[in-house]
């Protein structure tokens, strides 16, 4: 019986060290509530790109407020201390509630492979959208002037409005996550 115990402890403690992490360390699972969209975020704090979008993303959080909505930021750098995360969400006033995700599950769930790149998940927690956030940046050093499609904003428009997402993937301009591990 002792030994069926320990084994349920080890168990349980692999698991959650598998999911993501906020920033008190404790598991957290961004699909644990009901919601009728989630976006996860990934950035880097170390990504130029990343940074630039902070006004846009703070512009899509004010627009979806309603209740069921849900913006989570997803670091995936293994290295990102809580600290250091809590100045970089401050300082450039990201939207949403940081995870930290070092064995990238949400990576993984969501197909991101660069930062900034946006994942939507429907109330089901089916993936409906992953890519980039719009398409002002053509290349990395080189961005429009102003986007012309808005992807993120759009993906999130149709799953609130029951609607299917026009396109569910675009290539994402910005640092790689190939790098981490």
């Amino acid at each position: 019986m002792k030994l069926w115990g320990t084994f349920a402890s080890l168990l349980f403690a692999s698991v959650s060290l598998a999911q993501p992490l906020d920033l008190a360390g404790n598991p957290r699972n961004p699909f644990a509530n009901a919601a009728r969209v989630r976006i996860l975020l990934f950035v880097r704090a170390d990504c130029p790109i990343t940074n630039r979008y902070a006004p846009e993303l703070q512009r899509l959080a004010e627009k979806f407020t309603e209740p069921g909505v849900e913006f989570w930021l997803v670091y995936p750098d293994r290295t990102a201390t809580p600290a250091a995360i809590k100045d970089h969400v401050a300082q450039y006033r990201f939207p949403g509630e940081p995870l930290r995700d070092p064995r990238h599950e949400l990576v993984k769930r969501a197909h991101a492979t660069i930062t900034p790149e946006a994942a939507v998940f429907d109330a089901s927690g089916r993936l409906v959208y992953h890519g980039r956030i719009d398409d002002r940046w053509v290349e990395i050093g080189k961005a429009r002037a102003e986007a012309r499609t808005h992807d993120l904003e759009d993906s999130i428009a149709a799953v609130l409005a029951g609607k299917p997402v026009a396109r569910a993937e675009t290539r994402a301009v910005g640092c790689t996550l190939a790098d981490l591990e």
